[in-house]
């Protein structure tokens, strides 16, 4: 597996191919729709975003509350999909991967590739995912409980490439490869 760190270079970034197994360290942010609006509310406004967008990974989970001992809890990937009309504004700003479930509009998938950008499926759940954080703060929007977005530390966080900076997508391409193995469009 392919070690990459956040955030993300614009090197690192086109160098990854769809279906790519990566292994993530370093800092990403939490934001889900709510967050999203008032990110782009911010932007409309001329205000500073509440971290560096140049190159971040922006990740759509509304994490658990930490049980007793631990720093989190359950992060599981939400249907980035949501994320949609938000995402082409962060991308023009210099935003360069996201984390999520599901296939993305094509209007951000074309604005991946304008903007080199990437965009990666969380894998394993979000107990699973939790393991690999090795610290968290909230940084803004506190008011939104799970929603508030955070600042995470990953080491060794496991995503796969869904859709890469040129805009290919396992999602489209992977039932095609399935398929063509001689199986059954009926399953």
């Amino acid at each position: 597996m392919k070690k990459i760190s956040a955030p993300l270079s614009k090197t690192d970034a086109v160098s990854l191919e769809t279906g790519e197994r990566i292994l993530l360290s370093g800092v990403i942010y939490t934001a889900r729709d709510a967050a999203h609006k008032r990110l782009i509310a911010l932007v409309k406004q001329g205000k500073p975003l509440p971290f560096p967008i140049e190159g971040a990974i922006i990740y759509y989970t509304g994490p658990t509350p930490a049980p007793p001992g631990k720093i989190i809890g359950t992060a599981g990937p939400t249907t980035s999909y949501r994320m949609d009309a938000y995402a082409s504004s962060l991308l023009e700003m210099g935003q360069l991967g996201m984390i999520g479930k599901g296939t993305r509009s094509p209007e951000v998938i074309a604005n991946m590739v304008k903007y080199s950008a990437v965009y990666f499926a969380a894998i394993g759940g979000g107990a699973f995912v939790s393991k690999h954080i090795t610290s968290v703060e909230i940084i803004a929007y506190e008011d939104l409980g799970p929603e508030a977005i955070r600042k995470l530390t990953v080491l060794d966080l496991p995503v796969i490439v869904a859709i890469n900076s040129k805009g290919r997508n396992i999602y489209e391409e992977g039932p095609k490869e399935y398929l063509s193995h001689g199986v059954s469009e009926n399953l």
